[in-house]
């Protein structure tokens, strides 16, 4: 079973997560991004749902971090922002890919088979 990281600080979102993903996937969870950056090195997860607006350190410097260590690993970048250029600046800080809250179901398990087969 792939395993995935969610790296997400409100409870409500990662309960809609764990909701839709818990059945398929070993899920982990991280409440801020320093949590995700430790968690990622020391379980290896198969890919990673970031949170962009985190406490401690945001998801872009989350994923700069971590894309530093893991350079294949999938980042999907997730956020309620949705101002043109906010799927770009997470791209640049390593994100592999970008969704907007509310996370769309159906897009997001496309993503997710996409990126681990």
């Amino acid at each position: 079973m792939k395993t995935i990281l969610i790296v997400e600080d409100i409870e409500l979102n990662i309960d809609l997560l764990t909701q839709i993903l818990a059945d398929e996937y070993n899920l982990l969870v991280a409440r801020d991004g320093m949590q995700g950056v430790t968690l990622t090195g020391q379980s290896h997860p198969d890919l990673v749902l970031m949170d962009i607006s985190l406490p401690v350190m945001d998801g872009y410097e989350a994923a700069r971090n971590i894309r530093k260590s893991f350079p294949s690993l999938p980042i999907i970048g997730l956020s309620a922002h949705a101002m043109q250029g906010d799927d770009e600046k997470a791209k640049v800080a390593g994100c592999t890919d970008y969704l907007t809250k509310p996370v769309d179901e159906d897009l997001l398990l496309r993503k997710l088979k996409e990126y681990l087969g």
